[in-house]
């Protein structure tokens, strides 16, 4: 049998982070000024950083 490659593995885990006041960090896209921007932002008190682990 051959190996399987790493990128057809159908197991995947998603990371969640969360935010000092309680809520659910998500990760958002923004499209501003002609580029693209990945924000996350707190779903409870709407705080937004540029990475989830910022909210630390």
């Amino acid at each position: 049998m051959g190996q399987v490659s790493k990128n057809s593995r159908t197991s995947s885990t998603t990371h969640r982070f969360f935010c000092p006041c309680g809520g659910e960090v998500k990760m958002k896209t923004l499209f501003e000024d002609g580029k693209v921007k990945n924000v996350a932002e707190c779903e409870k008190c709407k705080r937004s950083e540029r990475r989830p682990s910022d909210f630390s």
